[in-house]
């Protein structure tokens, strides 16, 4: 929700996301690491969630967020960057908010249903036009610079190359997740998308 206050001023007349990473992105940066202890907490069966889809979007997120857009000031202004904040940011304040009501045992049957729903629209939003679009534009720099070639040349080949190929991984991996969400979303609302009675 900090995150999200910070981002809310950019749509403010006259309106420049440009500045999103400026406002939000050390905070976003801060917050995607101790986000490591989700995977922690879907391992030790603390909540029930897939240990391996955890780490894969805290993965891929990190490596977007640390590895790359933090390494690329040039693109950091981008419409791209402001995107993939604001679908972050809206989606992990529904999910919280979500999960301190069920844990209170006082979550109303809406917020339920906007849990498992509103995802639908922000995970397309925030990797097409977001991540992805944001990678694509990095592309030159990250060639240009050499980023990281003392790493990948253990392996006989270049971040730049690396980086194509999560590109085009990418759609098939989020698709995993996206569905997985889907079967969450069937098994907490049923077939008819309302919540089920106890």
């Amino acid at each position: 929700s900090l995150a999200l206050l910070r981002l809310l001023p950019c749509l403010a007349p006259p309106v420049s996301v440009r500045p999103a990473y400026a406002a939000a992105g050390d905070l976003i940066c801060f917050l995607q690491t101790c986000a490591v202890l989700e995977t922690v907490h879907a391992a030790v069966g603390l909540v029930p969630t897939s240990p391996f889809l955890a780490f894969l979007q805290w993965g891929g997120r990190t490596h977007f967020i640390l590895a790359l857009l933090r390494q690329i000031p040039e693109v950091q202004g981008s419409p791209s960057v402001f995107i993939t904040f604001m679908a972050w940011s809206i989606s992990e304040v529904i999910r919280y908010s979500h999960y301190a009501l069920t844990t209170l045992k006082v979550c109303p049957a809406w917020m339920t249903y906007l849990r498992y729903t509103a995802f639908i629209p922000l995970y397309p939003i925030g990797v097409g036009p977001g991540e992805m679009w944001t990678m694509y534009q990095a592309l030159p720099f990250v060639k240009e610079r050499g980023l990281y070639s003392g790493f990948f040349a253990k392996f006989s080949m270049s971040y730049h190359s690396f980086l194509v190929g999560v590109l085009l991984c990418y759609p098939l991996l989020w698709l995993k997740l996206y569905l997985h969400v889907f079967k969450q979303r069937k098994s907490k609302l049923g077939k008819g998308g309302r919540k089920k009675r106890a």
